[in-house]
C-alpha cells in the first residue's frame, strides 16, 4: 500500500463519526481540524504543536489566515493543479473570506472525491464537485514520520 493509500484508507474509517467542534476522536466526535489531527497521529505520530481553543468562525473577523499558516508550517504545500490521492486540502468556502475547512483527497480522476467533518453530517465522502473543487484554496501531503519525527 502506497502513502496516499495509506492516508484514504484512515481516513474512511472516519466516517461516521459524529461532527462535534474542536475534537478529534474517531467514532466519537471530530470537526474538520480534528480529522487531520486524527490522521496525523495515526500515520505520523504525535501531535507537533498543542491546537489552541478556536470557534467555528476560524478566525474570519481579523481574516486571520490560521489553517492556511498551519498547513505551510506541519504539512507540505503541492501545487493545485496536480491533485493526488491522500492530499490534504483546505477550502475557503466564500471568496474574500479566510480558508476554514479541511478535507482529504481519497479519489482522483472521473470521480474525484474527499472525506471531511461536515457541521450537521459529521465525517462523510462526498464527490469533489465543481462548487467544491472551485473553493479549494491550497493543497497539502502529509509528512512521512521521519520528515517531522
Amino acid at each position: 500500500m502506497n502513502r496516499g493509500e495509506e492516508i484514504v484508507a484512515e481516513a474512511r474509517l472516519w466516517i461516521g463519526t459524529p461532527y462535534l467542534h474542536q475534537c478529534a476522536t474517531r467514532g466519537a466526535g471530530t470537526d474538520c481540524l480534528g480529522l487531520i489531527r486524527g490522521v496525523w497521529r495515526v500515520l505520523v505520530g504525535p501531535e507537533p504543536t498543542e491546537v489552541p481553543p478556536y470557534t467555528q468562525d476560524w478566525a474570519e473577523p481579523s481574516g486571520e489566515e490560521a489553517l492556511l499558516a498551519a498547513g505551510m508550517q506541519f504539512l507540505m504545500p503541492r501545487p493545485l493543479t496536480e491533485l493526488a490521492s491522500g492530499d490534504v486540502i483546505l477550502f475557503r468556502m466564500r471568496e474574500g473570506s479566510v480558508a476554514k475547512h479541511l478535507g482529504i483527497l481519497t479519489e482522483v480522476g472521473r470521480r474525484e472525491s474527499f472525506v471531511h467533518a461536515y457541521t450537521g453530517h459529521g465525517v462523510i465522502e462526498s464527490p469533489l464537485s465543481a462548487p467544491w473543487k472551485r473553493r479549494i484554496a491550497a493543497r497539502f501531503a502529509f509528512p512521512d514520520r521521519a520528515e517531522r519525527g
